[in-house]
């Protein structure tokens, strides 16, 4: 009997245990499901997630990508440009450099550094935040390929700790020439920045570009991501400890790409090392360092190759949205000063915000300037959709501007009236990027796009196709032009630089811009 009984009791303590087990495991999916449901109420809110990829985002991003394409310089590879060539290959032959490869900033044959550094590092922060949308499309190789032949360069350019080449070509001789990439003959001195002639904004910014990128490579060359990063902490170090604007020690850079300053390149380039390293000495040096002397948080920015403070506050807010790591109450102080200020800057983009600017046309484009307008149109688009998606995936549900409550879902529609703008949505009835849609710029401002392949042209005579009154017999593929006048105009002729000349970093900010849209997304909480 009792071996009986105890049977009995160890099955009814098992039936016991079981029934346990089985309302514990009710309690866990009942959590489960009430939390998946508080989640999907917060996306019914704004936007489902699983939402398919915008077919017209994905052929304009496809189309936007071969324009790296066109703008690259040395020995080609597996180039998608029939009517491209070999260029450039001798390029820092005269100081012992290979400086072949990099890209043409924009029209002509020159190689800027500061405006490939810029291009470079927006590439890789639209690769870290959506790269998987772009890997959906099959659009992640050819930007990963684009980012490597400009940092390839930037690495090569960076010869010493203390010696950076910024620029490849004499912009003079360069302008009085109209002639192809693959048969210019004229002399192309390089110019250099070190310790006696510093150029703090552009090593930071080359810092930047490369801490940013060693993250992008990472996973996948491991190696070479590390050479990356010890290059942009080495220039960092440069940039820091001989500040001097570039603009100041090399006068001629004034004409083209002249510096406002450099301690927001400071800023960016130690936000990147910061996320690409997680020492806390670059957290240190953009709050309790240097955050007073020039975050100007109360001054708000327009996000461009020259200005990068806008930039900053969308980066480092990431570390409020996502940040795992206790911060110190200085740090903490700062970044929220940051985090205000991009609210700040992402309210005056929202068109019915009481702080809305008025900067804008009448079709709806951010316009700031007659000069390649739609950078900052562009540029602004890009931070606003990247703003958008850190609240959404923080399940941050709520920005105020002035007394006014606004949702993700405002900032993305914002972007998505920059976006359509440029690809045809505007009183012009145009697209701005070349090779999309039925009607876009068929004289852009662009020497390879103006000169038939096979004419047999030199630096004077070429003029000639300039001022053609036929089209481009080549066409520019994911060229994003200037863009329009103030009052929603375009002229599309070749001699109107302000407007029908493209550049690299108006394309990579339109292509984070489009990877951002590609469908509803969250962004990774950590590059890392």
């Amino acid at each position: 009997m009792e071996g009986k009984e105890g049977e009995a009791m160890k099955s009814k303590g098992t039936t016991i245990w079981c029934l346990l087990a089985l309302v514990l495991g009710i309690l866990v999916v009942a959590a489960a499901v009430l939390t998946v449901l508080k989640q999907c109420k917060f996306f019914k809110k704004h936007r489902t997630p699983s939402s398919p990829v915008n077919k017209n985002y994905a052929d304009a991003l496809e189309v936007t990508l071969q324009f790296f394409d066109i703008q690259k310089s040395g020995k080609l590879v597996d180039d998608r440009i029939p009517w491209r060539g070999d260029s450039g290959l001798e390029d820092g032959s005269e100081v012992g450099l290979d400086l072949s490869k990099g890209m043409y900033d924009a029209g002509d044959a020159m190689k800027f550094g500061f405006p490939m550094a810029f291009t470079a590092t927006v590439l890789s922060w639209a690769i870290l935040e959506y790269g998987d949308q772009m890997n959906a499309v099959k659009q992640l190789g050819y930007a990963q390929n684009s980012l490597r032949w400009i940092t390839d360069y930037l690495i090569n350019a960076h010869s010493s700790e203390t010696v950076l080449y910024i620029q490849v070509g004499d912009p003079e001789i360069d302008h009085k020439c109209w002639e192809r990439p693959e048969t210019m003959s004229e002399r192309r001195p390089v110019t250099q920045v070190n310790a006696s002639f510093p150029g703090t904004e552009v090593a930071a910014e080359t810092a930047a570009a490369l801490a940013s990128a060693s993250l992008v490579f990472k996973n996948n060359d491991p190696a070479y991501s590390g050479s990356l990063l010890m290059h942009a902490q080495q220039l960092f170090t440069f940039a820091d400890t001989y500040r001097g604007s570039y603009s100041i020690s090399i006068p001629k850079v004034q004409e083209f790409y002249n510096s406002t300053g450099y301690g927001d390149e400071l800023l960016w380039a130690a936000s990147w090392l910061y996320h690409a390293t997680q020492d806390d000495s670059y957290l240190r040096f953009v709050t309790e360092l240097n955050g007073q002397s020039f975050a100007d948080p109360e001054n708000t920015t327009w996000f461009s190759w020259d200005d990068k403070l806008a930039g900053v506050q969308v980066l480092l807010s990431r570390i409020l949205f996502f940040g795992s790591k206790d911060l110190s109450t200085i740090e903490n102080i700062h970044l929220q000063m940051y985090r205000k200020a991009a609210e700040s800057v992402m309210c005056g983009l929202l068109p019915g915000s009481p702080t809305a600017t008025s900067s804008r046309t009448d079709g709806g484009l951010i316009w700031i300037t007659e000069w390649n307008p739609l950078q900052y149109a562009v540029a602004s688009a890009f931070l606003a959709i990247l703003y958008s998606d850190y609240m959404l995936t923080s399940q941050t549900e709520t920005l105020y501007c002035s007394g006014n409550s606004y949702k993700p879902d405002d900032l993305h529609n914002f972007a998505i009236s920059q976006a359509d703008y440029v690809l045809g949505a505007n009183p012009m009835n145009i697209s701005y990027l070349v090779g999309y849609g039925s009607r876009y710029p068929l004289y852009v401002h662009h020497r390879g796009a103006s000169i038939p392949v096979n004419a047999d042209t030199g630096c004077q005579d070429g003029f000639k196709w300039l001022y053609s009154e036929n089209s481009n017999p080549n066409i520019a593929v994911g060229a994003v032009v200037g863009g329009p006048a103030l009052n929603d105009s375009y002229s599309d002729t070749r001699d109107n630089v302000k407007q029908s000349e493209a550049s690299t970093y108006n394309s990579a900010l339109f292509v984070g811009l489009l990877s951002g849209l590609l469908k509803t997304s969250s962004v990774v909480m950590s590059y890392t």
